[in-house]
């Protein structure tokens, strides 16, 4: 008995531990020092910390400790209020691939996953740790529709469930 419950503990750790979803690959040759700077973020699966925000954006730049800072702001249409959250990122791994994980909390770091990102660092498209979390950013408030198409394509061929994004206004 006690055994099978050490199993199913070393298991649910195993589970939690993943910061890329299974079919997931982030990219590789990733470029950090262009990666930084302002991001608009076009759709989302919906989240306790994201919900009822419009016209969000991430701002990425470099802390003094080699750790990225991670700026998320977002104006709650209930509220009618600007909200902002800061956080920070670092590599999990290799520098040149984009697989990194972000904390917001504390000691606690989720995974942040760059899969897609067009050559000239104009779109991109973020996994999380699981199929709950995924973004599409972009430089501008626009997102060209052949950049949305493949980007959609690439989420549902890995398992998400791209009927439920939620497509970010960005009017303020």
């Amino acid at each position: 008995m006690q055994k099978s419950i050490l199993v199913l503990l070393l298991g649910l750790m195993v589970i939690s531990c993943q910061s890329i979803p299974e079919k997931a690959k982030a990219v590789s040759d990733f470029e950090l020092e262009q990666y930084l700077g302002k991001w608009y973020e076009i759709a989302r699966l919906d989240f306790k910390f994201e919900k009822d925000l419009d016209n969000t954006t991430a701002f990425y730049s470099m802390n003094e400790n080699g750790t990225v800072k991670v700026l998320n702001k977002g104006f709650n249409t209930i509220k009618q209020s600007w909200q902002e959250a800061e956080g920070k990122a670092k590599f999990r791994g290799k520098d040149d691939i984009g697989e990194l994980e972000v904390s917001f909390f504390g000691p606690f770091y989720s995974g942040y996953n760059v899969v897609a990102i067009t050559p000239d660092y104009e779109f991109a498209l973020v996994f999380g740790s699981s199929l709950k979390y995924m973004w599409i950013l972009s430089r501008t408030p626009k997102l060209k529709e052949s950049v949305k198409t493949e980007f959609l394509k690439l989420a549902s061929s890995v398992g998400y469930d791209t009927s439920q994004l939620v497509w970010v206004n960005h009017n303020q």
